[in-house]
C-alpha cells in the first residue's frame, strides 16, 4: 500500500501533464453517461447535455474539488505556483538574472565563511565524546594560562576526582631517521595514559604501556598511518622497525588509524619520561588533558583541579614568580581554536551584513517589480483569488528566486573555500582540513529559506496591502502617489547605506592599522636571510656540549663557502618565529656565588635582585648578518672561548629597566635554569630590541649568550645570500648530510616569517575590505535603482513642472537633493552603528583606535561620492523629459 502511494506521488509530481489529462478524460466519461441517462427519460440530446453539465458542474470547478481530496493535492497546487513563478521571472529575465546574482554573492560569502567557522570552531573533535575532554592549564601569577610542570601535573592527575584519566603532552620537531634517511618531523613526548584519554587505539601493535613511561625502560614508540606508510612501506612486521629521535633508538610498537591526528602535525608519539621527570615545579613544559567521569561538569573539574593547585601552593615554600597560582580546566576544543574565535566571529557578522545589504538590494527590486504588477494583482483580486492565495504565489516566487541564488552561492562556496583556506595563516585554521561538508549544506540551505521566506513575506504584504481592486478603476493615474509608494524602497537603501558605512569603516580602520604595523621597524633585516633549522641530540654531558659546539662552528665554516652567502651566523630562535623561552635571572656579583647548590637556589627568593628575560643563543656573526644595532660595548668576538669569563649581550630596553641610571656593560648575571650552567654572565655589550614575537607586540628584554660558550643542541643557522633560496638550501643540505646524514634540516626564509606574522592582519583586512567593497557596490546599484525608477514613476510630474516654468538644473537639483537626503541619512545612522560595533574591532587594531576619526571622515566622504555618482545619471535623464511628451504619456 505505501509503494503504491508513492508511486502515486512520484507520478503526480514528474507527470502532471498527464495526470490532468487523465482528470479532463474522467470528466468527460462522465458527463457522457450522465447525457445518456438524461435521453433515457425522454430529453433531447441538448437537453440532456445542459442538464447533465448543470448537475456535474463546471469542469474546471470539478478539477480543483478533485485535486482538493488528492493526497498530494497541496503538492499539486505548490507545483502550479512554481510553474508560473518559472513563467513570471523568464519573463522579466533581467530583473531574475540580478536578483540571482545578488543573492549567489551574499549567500555564497556567507556560506564560505561559516565552512571556515565550522570547520574550526563547532565541528566536533574526531575524538569519542570529546565534549567530555578537558584542557589543564596551570594559571601563572600574572593571571595567565600556562603549561604545566611534571610534579604539578602528577599531584592533578593522582589527586582529582572528576577525571577517568588523566595525561600530559608536548610536540617539538626533531630529525628522525630510521637508518636509511633522515627526516624532520613533529615528535609528541606523551604520558602513557593519553590515548586512553582520548580513547584511540593502533589499529596495528598495542599502545603505550605504564612500564613504556619509567626512567630507563626500553625506548618504545607509536607512529601515524603516514609515517609507516612512507617510511616503513606499511610493513606488518613492526618488530622490525624502529626509529632513531636524537640519540635514542626507539622499536616501533603501534600504528594509529588514518583518521589519527594529536597534536597537530605529530607523526611519532614516545613516551614523556624515558630520561626521569624534571622535579622543579616551575618548568613549565607540558600540556594536559584528561577525560570527565561519568557525571562530572566541567565547573567541578575546574573547582577540583583548582582546590589542588592551592595545596600545592600553600606546601611548597619558594617565593617564585614561576610558580603556579591557581589552575582551571577547560573543553578542549576551546583550548584549540580560542585565538581564532574572535576573528572569526566578526568575519561572520560581517558577512552576515552584506548578507543583509544583498537582500536589502534584491527587497528593492521585488518591490519595484511588485509595483509594475499592481495591476495583474488587481486582476486576479476580482477574478476571486485570495489575499493568501496571492501571498503564496509570491512567496513562491521568492522561494524560487532564493534557492536559485542559494545553488549559485553553493557553488562560488566551493570555489571561496578553496581560496579562503589558500589566504588564510595556519594559526587562524587551526590546522583543519576546511569543506563544504553536509552540516554547511544544511546551513547554507537554512539561510536560503529564512531569505525567501523574509523577502517574500515583506514584499508580498507591501505589494498586496489596502484594496487591489482599487487599481482597475484607478487605471494608470496613481502616478502622483508614486513618490508615497517609494518611501519604504527608500527606508531600504537608506538601511543598506549604513550597513555599508558600517563595513567600510571596519575595513578601514583594520587597513590602518595594518600600515601602522608595516611601518614598524622589526629591529633586522627580512631581506635576503635564509634559516636552516638544525636538531642534534639534548645532552648535559659537559663534553658532548663542548662537541656540539665544534659541530656548530665547523658547519658555519663551511656554509660560508657556498657561493652567494655572504654572512652566516646562528640563533637559537629566529625571530617571528615564536619568541624565544623566557626565564628568571639573579643580578650577582663574583663574590657573592654560593658555595653550594642549594644556597644558589635561595638566591632566587631575594626579589630585589631577580629580574625576567627571554633567553637567546647566538654567534657572533649573527648580531652584524642581521643589522642589529649595537647601543654600547660590543657583541660577541673570537676572543669569547670556551674558556674564557662567560659574556652576555642584552637588548637596550633590558639595560634601561635594570641599569636606568648606569651603564650596564660590566654588570654580572646569573641565568643557569635556562641551560643548567651556573657560571655568570659579564654583560659586554647592549643592542637595540627585536620584535621577536611580531612587528605588534611589544618588545621584550632578552640576554643572549655565545653558542660557543654556552652550546645548545637546537639552533638556526642563518644566511645571508643573493643567490637562489633553492640552490643555496640545497648546498646547505648537503653539507649537512655529509656531516651527519641522520640530521635532517628544515629552511625557511625570514622573509616568509615576517609575512606570516602579518598573515592574520592581511587576511582580516583583504576579507573585510572584499566585504566593504562589495557592499559599497551594491548599496550604489541599490541608491541607483531607486532614483531611476522614481524618476520613471515621476516622468508626468517632472514634465509638469517643467511645463510650468522649471529649469533643466533645477530638476537636476531636485533629482540630486532627494538622492543626497536619502544617502546622508544613511550615512549617519551607518556612523553611529559603526561607533557602537567597531569597539569589538579593539583586539585586532594596532595603535589606532575603534573610533578613529581619520577613518570616519574618510568613509563618510566616501560615500557622499559614490552616492552623488549614483544619483547624477538618473538626474541627468530626468533633466533631459520633454515636457510635451511627458504630457502626453497619459
Amino acid at each position: 500500500m505505501l509503494l503504491a502511494r508513492m508511486k502515486s506521488l512520484w507520478h503526480r509530481i514528474f507527470h502532471w501533464q498527464e495526470v490532468d489529462d487523465d482528470l479532463d478524460e474522467e470528466i468527460r466519461s462522465q458527463l457522457e453517461l450522465m447525457t445518456d441517462q438524461k435521453m433515457k427519460e425522454g430529453m433531447t440530446l441538448d437537453q440532456a447535455l445542459r442538464a447533465a453539465q448543470i448537475e456535474l458542474g463546471g469542469a474546471e470547478q470539478v478539477k480543483e474539488q478533485v485535486r482538493a481530496v488528492r493526497t498530494a493535492a497541496w503538492f499539486d497546487s505548490f507545483l502550479q505556483d512554481i510553474r508560473f513563478a518559472f513563467r513570471i521571472l523568464f519573463k522579466n529575465l533581467g530583473f531574475a538574472t540580478i536578483a540571482v546574482l545578488t543573492l549567489a554573492l551574499g549567500i555564497g560569502a556567507t556560506t564560505t565563511i561559516f565552512s571556515v567557522v565550522y570547520g574550526v570552531l563547532l565541528r566536533p573533535l574526531p575524538f569519542f565524546r570529546p565534549d567530555r575532554i578537558m584542557a589543564v592549564w596551570e594559571v601563572n601569577s600574572k593571571g595567565n594560562r600556562s603549561h604545566l610542570a611534571d610534579p604539578n601535573f602528577d599531584d592533578f592527575r593522582d589527586q582529582n576526582r572528576t577525571f577517568q584519566a588523566m595525561a600530559k603532552y608536548a610536540a617539538y620537531e626533531d630529525s628522525v631517521s630510521d637508518g636509511a634517511h633522515a627526516e624532520r618531523t613533529t615528535v609528541a613526548p606523551v604520558s602513557p595514559e593519553f590515548m586512553q584519554v582520548l580513547r584511540a587505539r593502533p589499529f596495528i601493535g598495542r599502545d603505550f604501556t605504564e612500564g613504556d613511561d619509567r626512567e630507563g625502560a626500553a625506548p618504545t614508540c607509536i607512529v601515524t598511518y603516514g609515517f609507516w606508510r612512507d617510511f616503513f612501506g606499511s610493513t606488518g612486521d613492526l618488530g622490525r622497525t624502529s626509529l632513531k629521535v636524537e640519540d635514542t633508538q626507539y622499536e616501533v610498537v603501534g600504528v594509529m588509524p588514518p583518521d589519527f591526528q594529536f597534536p597537530q602535525d605529530a607523526m611519532v608519539w614516545i613516551p614523556a619520561d624515558l630520561r626521569g621527570e624534571n622535579r622543579s615545579r616551575t618548568s613549565h613544559n607540558y600540556l594536559g588533558i584528561g577525560r570527565l567521569r561519568e557525571g562530572a561538569s566541567a565547573e567541578f573539574a575546574r573547582q577540583d583541579i583548582s582546590a589542588i593547585a592551592g595545596r600545592i601552593r600553600g606546601t611548597v615554600s619558594a617565593n617564585n614568580d614561576y610558580l603556579l597560582r591557581d589552575a582551571t580546566v577547560m573543553p578542549l576544543q576551546e583550548s584549540l581554536t580560542g585565538e581564532a574565535q574572535k576573528p572569526l566571529s566578526i568575519l561572520l557578522g560581517a558577512v552576515v551584513f552584506l548578507l543583509l545589504v544583498a537582500c536589502a538590494n534584491v527587497t528593492s527590486l521585488m518591490l519595484a517589480q511588485a509595483a509594475v504588477r499592481e495591476r495583474e494583482f488587481a486582476i486576479r483580486s476580482a477574478l476571486g483569488a485570495a489575499r493568501v492565495r496571492l501571498i503564496r504565489q509570491y512567496l513562491t516566487e521568492a522561494l524560487v528566486l532564493t534557492f536559485a541564488g542559494g545553488a549559485c552561492g553553493v557553488l562560488g562556496a566551493l570555489w571561496g573555500v578553496t581560496g579562503l583556506t589558500a589566504l588564510a595563516p595556519q594559526s587562524l585554521l587551526s590546522g583543519q582540513k576546511i569543506l563544504v561538508s553536509l552540516p554547511v549544506l544544511a546551513f547554507a540551505l537554512g539561510l536560503s529559506v529564512l531569505v525567501a521566506v523574509g523577502l517574500g513575506t515583506f514584499t508580498t504584504l507591501r505589494a498586496t496591502r489596502g484594496n487591489l481592486r482599487r487599481g482597475l478603476a484607478e487605471g494608470g493615474r496613481g502616478e502622483a502617489g508614486a513618490y508615497r509608494r517609494q518611501r519604504v524602497s527608500r527606508m531600504i537603501v537608506a538601511v543598506q547605506i549604513a550597513i555599508t558605512v558600517i563595513l567600510v569603516a571596519g575595513a578601514g580602520l583594520l587597513g590602518r592599522s595594518l600600515m601602522k604595523v608595516l611601518e614598524v621597524d622589526p629591529g633586522f633585516r627580512v631581506d635576503k636571510v635564509i634559516g636552516m633549522d638544525i636538531s642534534l641530540p639534548w645532552t648535559q654531558d659537559p663534553k658532548a656540549k663542548a662537541e656540539q659546539g665544534i659541530f656548530y662552528s665547523n658547519l658555519i665554516e663551511r656554509l660560508g663557502q657556498i657561493p652567494g652567502v655572504r654572512k652566516v651566523g646562528a640563533i637559537s630562535k629566529l625571530p617571528m618565529d615564536g619568541g624565544l623561552p623566557d626565564g628568571m635571572f639573579v643580578l650577582m656579583t663574583p663574590d657573592q656565588v654560593p658555595n653550594d647548590i642549594n644556597a644558589l637556589a635561595k638566591s632566587w627568593d631575594d626579589k630585589s635582585r631577580t629580574r625576567e628575560a627571554d633567553f637567546g643563543v647566538a654567534t657572533p656573526g649573527y648580531f652584524q648578518m642581521m643589522r642589529i644595532p649595537v647601543v654600547r660595548g660590543r657583541v660577541f668576538n673570537e676572543s669569547d672561548g670556551p674558556n674564557s669569563t662567560h659574556v652576555a649581550v642584552i637588548s637596550e630596553s633590558l639595560a634601561l629597566q635594570v641599569w636606568p641610571k648606569q651603564d650596564a656593560i660590566g654588570h654580572t648575571i646569573e641565568f643557569g635554569n635556562m641551560d643548567n650552567d651556573p657560571r655568570l654572565l659579564t654583560i659586554v655589550g647592549v643592542v637595540k630590541d627585536v620584535h621577536d614575537y611580531g612587528p605588534d607586540i611589544t618588545t621584550q628584554p632578552t640576554v643572549y649568550v655565545d653558542l660557543f660558550q654556552r652550546p645548545r643542541a637546537t639552533m638556526t643557522i642563518t644566511m645571508l645570500s643573493d643567490a637562489d633560496t633553492g640552490s643555496v638550501a640545497a648546498a646547505a643540505r648537503s653539507i649537512v648530510e655529509g656531516m651527519n646524514p641522520e640530521v635532517a634540516p628544515k629552511f625557511r626564509t625570514l622573509e616568509q616569517l615576517y609575512s606570516a606574522s602579518l598573515g592574520s592582519r592581511e587576511f582580516n583586512t583583504i576579507l573585510l575590505g572584499s566585504f566593504g567593497v562589495t557592499a559599497l557596490l551594491l548599496a550604489m546599484v541599490g541608491v541607483f535603482g531607486v532614483i531611476s525608477y522614481g524618476v520613471s514613476q515621476r516622468t508626468r510630474e517632472i514634465g509638469v513642472r517643467m511645463a510650468l516654468g522649471a529649469g533643466r538644473n533645477d530638476v537636476l537639483r531636485m533629482v540630486m537633493r532627494e538622492g543626497m537626503l536619502l544617502a546622508t541619512l544613511g550615512i549617519l545612522a551607518g556612523v553611529g552603528g559603526a561607533l557602537a560595533l567597531t569597539r569589538f574591532l579593539k583586539s585586532l587594531l594596532f595603535e589606532i583606535r575603534p573610533t578613529d576619526p581619520a577613518t570616519f571622515i574618510g568613509v563618510g566622504v566616501a560615500l557622499i561620492f559614490v552616492a552623488m555618482a549614483a544619483c547624477y545619471l538618473p538626474a541627468r535623464r530626468a533633466m533631459r523629459v520633454d515636457p510635451m511628451v511627458a504630457l502626453r504619456h497619459e
